[in-house]
């Protein structure tokens, strides 16, 4: 019996990303590569797309290749204003030239202000797309921290993002 058994392993690696910026009066909103309504914006290095930094930091941890300061560090002016897009069809192109793929992605936006509900399908279509796979292979979901802490005060966004690759 033990002889016909077939026993299949799969290489799949997990990943979790956080990622942290300070809102500002005045700046661009970028989250989830779609441009938001707000009268802030991150302050960031880059573009300041806290949910794709959370995304990319998945993917890396995933596969043990450090974080997202590491591969575009934020004193280096080739960075500087970057459209966060470019760093996740990059961190994307890294993960796949080790052999790997995006299976899914679960991501979670805490933030007080602007409700997000009317970004979310857009947020997961660009995603999905920069990823190469189906939009129900991205989740992004939002909450606030009822009016707790930096968050709440509408003083920072958080993103947590959790991502499973593996082995094409």
């Amino acid at each position: 019996m033990l002889n016909s058994l077939k026993i299949i392993f799969m290489d799949i690696r997990i990943g979790n990303g956080y990622d942290v910026h300070l809102l500002k009066e005045g700046l661009e909103f970028w989250l989830g590569g779609i441009k938001l309504e707000h009268t802030k914006g991150c302050v960031a290095h880059s573009d300041g797309d806290t949910l794709i930094h959370a995304l990319c930091d998945a993917m890396l941890g995933a596969l043990a290749l450090g974080d997202i300061g590491k591969h575009f560090p934020d004193n280096s002016d080739e960075f500087k204003g970057i459209d966060s897009k470019i760093l996740l069809a990059r961190v994307n192109e890294l993960i796949k030239s080790k052999g790997y793929s995006v299976v899914n992605a679960d991501c979670t936006i805490l933030l007080q202000k602007p409700k997000v509900a009317k970004y979310i399908v857009g947020m997961r279509e660009t995603l999905s797309g920069i990823l190469g796979v189906e939009v129900d292979r991205v989740s992004v979901k939002a909450t606030t921290t009822e009016g707790a802490g930096f968050v709440g005060r509408e003083e920072a966004i958080a993103v947590y993002a959790t991502v499973l690759l593996m082995k094409s």
